[in-house]
């Protein structure tokens, strides 16, 4: 693998390259990434497997027409003919008066902070091959797990490189590691399936495959013999394994080409309450050993930290160059891209701050409710709000979690359900969105 000094000259001379054949602008990003993926089933090794590969994508202008292309082979004949093919698809590419490179006076400027993202271990596939089988065996010695369906250990390294022609070269390097384990108890018609998993940057911040393995069991059996739930308005107890998913419909809802394309439920929303005044999200690109950390975005623009919600108020709108140009505003770091496309729009690792009350505390009024571990579906529309999704997970009864329910659905509309949320005190960063237990009030849920 090459280093990040070494990637970061691929891209600038890729760039450099292209302007001396004529190119107005170029920008270029360059991948390389390496995996090793290890799965077991039923104490046996079911797979091994190794991919490696490296990609490099040049972006090219000639006045406002613009053409992406990419390739794996790196010789210099092939990166030769990249270049001639950019210029030919480029010359007959459509005008877009909002293509262009970021502006210049936004690009990121100094050394790329140490995010602390690569920790530089190799575990070899033996020691994957026993954290793997140590997670199924921890799961299958839980009571009541008569299957499984595989634990899986994975480590991985990256190299990232982007360069632009007007002034910005970067790279950076990460690792990442992974465990899970998926079971299943019960027996015939009445089988439950669960499953856990942690995926880190260190190698030394995984969780111990044990934990994994009987925190997957113990959750497959308690979704053993669901029952039914007549149908009616109740509160809804979002766990934070799928709480996030409540910050991905109001990311997708504030990017500039939602927004520009008038394609959003918030499009009057700017600057307005949307959540209670207790709620504040984070986007937080420079937390160290964060899943989606980076110190520049897909454009060469400096990123940082900013609250998409502040105290209930929207702040503004994610944009990429030319989603800003679009709007008339200026980018805001966002950007992210491929290496065969234009940049788009995504965040970083975003996080809701807690709220005052324990999970306990957040769920002690609730004479009857449901408590959601698990959403299935995408039953949301991003024009209107209306969201409607299948579900599964636990009854609420007089303020305690009991017995399990099942092939429930949960409706509602999410500008409402967002004024309606209130989240618990229990905030963990342990995925790239994170949120503490979220409570909904109101919403329709109809039974099996």
């Amino acid at each position: 693998m090459l280093s990040v000094s070494e990637a970061q000259s691929r891209v600038t001379d890729l760039v450099s390259a292209a302007r001396r054949a004529g190119a107005d602008a170029a920008d270029a990003l360059y991948i390389c990434d390496a995996s090793t993926d290890v799965r077991i089933r039923l104490g046996q090794l079911e797979d091994v497997g190794r991919a490696e590969g490296e990609e490099i994508g040049l972006r090219l202008f000639v006045g406002r027409r613009s053409a992406s292309v990419s390739s794996s082979d790196l010789s210099a004949a092939a990166l030769a003919a990249l270049i001639d093919q950019a210029h030919a698809m480029a010359r007959e590419a459509p005008e877009d008066r909002y293509a262009g490179l970021a502006p210049e006076d936004r690009l990121m400027t100094g050394p790329v902070d140490d995010l602390d993202l690569d920790d530089h271990a190799e575990p070899e596939p033996a020691a994957l091959r026993a954290a793997a089988l140590a997670a199924e065996d921890a799961a299958r010695a839980v009571s009541g797990v008569t299957n499984s369906e595989g634990a899986g250990a994975s480590a991985s390294r990256t190299r990232i490189a982007l360069a632009t022609s007007h002034g910005f070269a970067g790279a950076y390097g990460t690792s990442g590691y992974g465990l899970s384990a998926s079971v299943l108890a019960g027996t015939g018609g009445g089988m439950q399936r669960d499953y856990a998993y942690h995926s880190t940057r260190h190698l030394a911040d995984l969780d111990a495959p044990q934990s994994i393995g009987r925190l997957a069991g113990e959750r497959a059996v308690r979704r053993l013999d669901p029952g039914k739930l007549a149908s009616a308005p109740m509160p809804v107890v979002f766990d934070p394994r799928v709480a996030p998913g409540m910050i991905g419909h109001l990311i997708g809802a504030i990017t500039g080409s939602a927004v520009s394309r008038k394609t959003s439920f918030l499009l009057d929303a700017l600057d307005t309450q949307v959540f209670d005044s207790a709620i504040t999200i984070v986007d937080d690109p420079h937390r160290r050993r964060g899943l989606r950390s980076r110190a520049f975005d897909g454009e060469g623009l400096a990123t940082g930290a900013r609250s998409l919600i502040d105290r209930g108020v929207l702040t503004g709108w994610l944009m990429d160059s030319a989603s800003a140009r679009q709007l008339g505003l200026d980018p805001t770091g966002h950007a992210m891209r491929g290496t065969s496309g234009p940049p788009g729009v995504g965040t970083s690792n975003v996080h809701m701050l807690p709220g005052s009350l324990t999970p306990q505390a957040l769920i002690a009024d609730i004479k009857l409710g449901v408590y959601v571990t698990e959403l299935i579906g995408m039953g949301v529309n991003g024009v209107t709000g209306d969201y409607s999704r299948g579900a599964s997970g636990y009854l609420i009864e007089h303020g305690e979690i009991t017995g399990p329910v099942a092939e429930i659905t949960i409706a509602g509309n999410l500008r409402d359900m967002f004024r309606a949320l209130t989240p618990a005190d229990d905030l963990v960063f342990r995925y790239a969105t994170n949120t503490p237990t979220l409570r909904i009030d109101g919403m329709t849920v109809a039974g099996g």
